[in-house]
């Protein structure tokens, strides 16, 4: 007795005729997902990015995010800042997942590729660590010359 487990896979086509959805919001979207993976210190827009947030006084969403964009799909590539310490493959992994379903929940787009860049590491907080590290030193030899 054999059965017949054919399943009739419906897909859902959803045109939408006249909209067409900006490669500025979808850097929006794009960079709001890799900003809230942990391990992103920054997004690295460059000169202009930095330049432009200055001028108008606000954040810029879109920082360090290039998306090209057709009809159906899209190719993103992001360029962060990591934190130091942090594993780069695991941040540059999450970033491509929270992007692409980001993306692709909001914008119904297929996302075909999410290529993460690099650009830098930031040693701030490690420079901060460091300076506390000396201050506390220094204190402690004071303190030992003063109980001599």
């Amino acid at each position: 007795m054999e059965e017949n487990n054919d399943v009739e896979v419906v897909e859902e086509v959803k045109e939408a005729e006249g909209i067409k959805i900006s490669n500025d919001v979808i850097a929006v979207i794009a960079g709001v997902a890799a900003s809230e993976v942990p391990g992103v210190a920054a997004m690295s827009g460059g000169l202009t990015g930095g330049i432009t947030e200055a001028l108008k006084g606000k954040k810029n969403l879109a920082k360090g995010i290039k998306v090209d964009a057709t009809d159906t799909t899209a190719k993103i590539d992001v360029n962060i800042i990591v934190e130091y310490g942090s594993r780069i493959p695991d941040v540059a992994f999450e970033i491509q997942n929270r992007v692409k379903k980001s993306v692709e929940s909001m914008t119904g787009l297929k996302v075909t590729e999410v290529n993460v860049h690099v650009q830098g590491v930031n040693t701030e907080s490690l420079s901060a660590e460091s300076m506390q590290e000396e201050e506390a030193v220094e204190d402690n030899k004071e303190n030992k010359e003063d109980n001599e």
